[in-house]
Parts: C-alpha cells; structure tokens; sequence
C-alpha cells in the first residue's frame, strides 16, 4: 500500500488512498510558518489507531496526527478533539507535548489532523535504554505520579467546560460500547455479552469528574533520556473526556504485566513491566490510592470494564484488517487476541 505521495492527483490514481500527501502538507505548513522546502515523513511510535508521523522539514521536526483509513467506527478517531485537550491543558500541570496547528479541511492530506511539537525521549515497551535498566520502581512511580497530575487538573478553568459530561460516564460508557460491539463484531463471542451484563449489574457510583485519559498505559507515555527516570510526555489522547478517573486506573492495571502473566495482546502493549524491580498491580494500584486520596475498593470492575472495552475497540481494528484497509501486522493477532482479552476480562469479574 502506497501511504505517502506527493500530489492530489497522484493520490486519486490510488485504490486506497494514501495518509499522506507532501505538496498541500507543505503548502499548509507554509502558511502555520513550520518550516520551509520539502517535508520528510517517517511512521512513528507503536499506535495501532489513529495514524502518527514524524515530519522533518528544513531544521524543524514535529508530530503530526491523523485518523487511520476508513470505514471507521461513528465518533472514533477524532484527532480535532484530541488536539483541542491538549490545547486546554497546556499551561496546566500535565506532561503533554504542544500542539502547534490543527487542520480541519480534508483536502489538505485526506483527513483532519493536527501537528505537534517534538519530544526527546524513550517509550517503554519492550525494552528499556541502558540508563534506566534498574529503574523499574521510579517508572512505577512517575507513570502513577503522573496520572495523578492529569486526574487533578481544573478541568473547568482549563475551559473544556463540555468536552464531556461529568455525570452519568460509566453509563455511558456502557451503553457507547455494547452498541460499538455491534458496529465492530465480525464474530461471535457469548463472553463478551456476559461481560455487558456483569459490568451493568456491578455498576459503582463515580466520584467528582476529572480529565479521563482513556488510554492511560506506559507505551502512551516518554521518559526523558537519562536517569532518575522522568516522565517528560503522554500521548495518545484520543479516547480523552470527562468523567470517572479510576477507569484511567482499570485501563492501567489491566495492561500491566507481571513474572507469571500469560502472554497476550494486552501484555504485549507493555511487556517490559514483567521484569524484577517494576511494581506489581497491586503496589500501582495502593500508590494512586495514597497519592490521589481516592478510594480503590471497585477497582476490579473499573479492570474488567477495561478489558472489555479494549476487546471490543480492537475487534474494530480487527475489522479494518480483515478489509483490507491497514497494513499494521499487529491486526493479525486479533484473530486470537480479542477473545484472549475478553476471556481475561471475565476471569478479572469473576475472580
């Protein structure tokens, strides 16, 4: 498949159109005063959503985020919602990179997108830099330290008064995801309807409304070269809104591995927890209790509730594989991986 090319018309030759086009690109950074002469584009990162590129152009280098290809599920992937968080949060106390421009005319590359600014770092996935080989507490620690930061912001003065709506959120929640089910199943899997109703019937009362990130987990953040370990960026924002933190916390715990996990598609988002020195669940989970003053007790619904929701988001990514409209190797595992992750989840309900 043909990602990147360099006109309109080159681009309209293509069966599947390309996430890339260099001239209108250069022509809007022209007019944002990013740079000058021709762009370079290389993927970045290890996303399998919305669509990540490192630009270099002149001296300059950014970020640059848009949706992948359609078919895509209704109200996913909304890269101008995701900007807009990160424009509000700016000047509070949250690790984000700046956004530098946002684009809504498809015309320019065949989508909305937003471009940002440049982090230096390492995301941890697999493996860590030498630095911070013996780092995993402090890892622990800022990943958690940070979370608690997002969870804290004034989210009312940062002006995203409704950017979502802080009260009824698991409700929501629920029923946005049992209807994606619908939209997203190529199968089916009678584990995932028994999940719909123990997570309804189970259903906690959320606290105050806070920033929820929606995909809080330590391949969605950077740490800064060097050590101690310093968290310097989240990213990934795309699932953003209002409403209950400790679903940040479920999502969190969730993909964290440890020594003894079974391997699978949600360790395999962050692999490198499972070595000795990184925290357990258990100690994440006390950390943001002690840290943010929010009771832990219904963690495991807000664990389950992540599971489920990440088994039904990525039967949509599945989806899209299965017609053709990605090339992410990734989507292959899915196969055996969304019911891996939906088994998981009620092994996480029941236990």
């Amino acid at each position: 498949m043909t990602a990147i090319v360099d006109t309109p018309e080159e681009a309209a030759a293509l069966e599947l159109a390309p996430l890339l086009v260099r001239r209108p690109l250069e022509a809007f950074l022209d007019g944002c005063g990013l740079g000058e002469g021709p762009v370079d584009a290389e993927p970045v990162g290890e996303g399998h959503s919305n669509v990540t590129y490192l630009i270099r152009r002149g001296a300059g280098a950014w970020v640059l985020r848009r949706p992948p290809r359609p078919p895509l599920p209704p109200s996913a992937h909304d890269v101008l919602r995701e900007a807009r968080l990160l424009t509000a949060v700016q000047d509070a106390d949250v690790r984000t990179p700046r956004v530098v421009a946002t684009c809504d005319d498809e015309a320019v590359i065949g989508a909305p997108f937003y471009v940002m600014e440049r982090v230096e770092g390492d995301v941890l996935t697999t493996e860590l830099p030498p630095a911070l080989a013996s780092e995993g507490a402090r890892i622990g620690e800022e990943l958690v330290d940070a979370l608690v930061e997002v969870h804290a912001v004034d989210w009312r003065a940062c002006g995203l008064e409704g950017y979502g709506k802080p009260t009824g959120y698991l409700d929501r929640q629920l029923r946005r995801f049992a209807g994606l089910w619908e939209h997203n199943r190529t199968r089916e899997l009678p584990v995932l309807d028994r999940l719909t109703e123990w997570l309804t019937e189970h259903k906690p009362e959320s606290g105050e409304a806070t920033i929820v990130h929606g995909d809080y987990r330590l391949g969605n953040t950077m740490f800064a070269p060097g050590a101690p370990p310093r968290l310097n960026a989240i990213f990934d924002w795309e699932l953003a809104t209002i409403g209950d933190p400790l679903a940040d916390v479920g999502y969190l715990v969730a993909t964290w591995a440890e020594p003894g996990d079974e391997e699978g598609a949600i360790f395999s988002l962050g692999a490198v927890t499972r070595r000795p020195g990184f925290p357990t669940r258990e100690e994440l989970i006390a950390r943001y209790e002690q840290r943010s003053g929010r009771s832990m007790s219904d963690v495991r619904w807000y664990t389950t509730l992540a599971l489920w929701k990440s088994a039904v988001f990525l039967e949509g990514s599945y989806k899209r594989r299965l017609a053709g409209t990605t090339e992410d190797p990734f989507f292959d595992r899915l196969k055996t991986g969304v019911p891996e992750i939906a088994e998981r989840a009620w092994q996480v309900a029941t236990g």
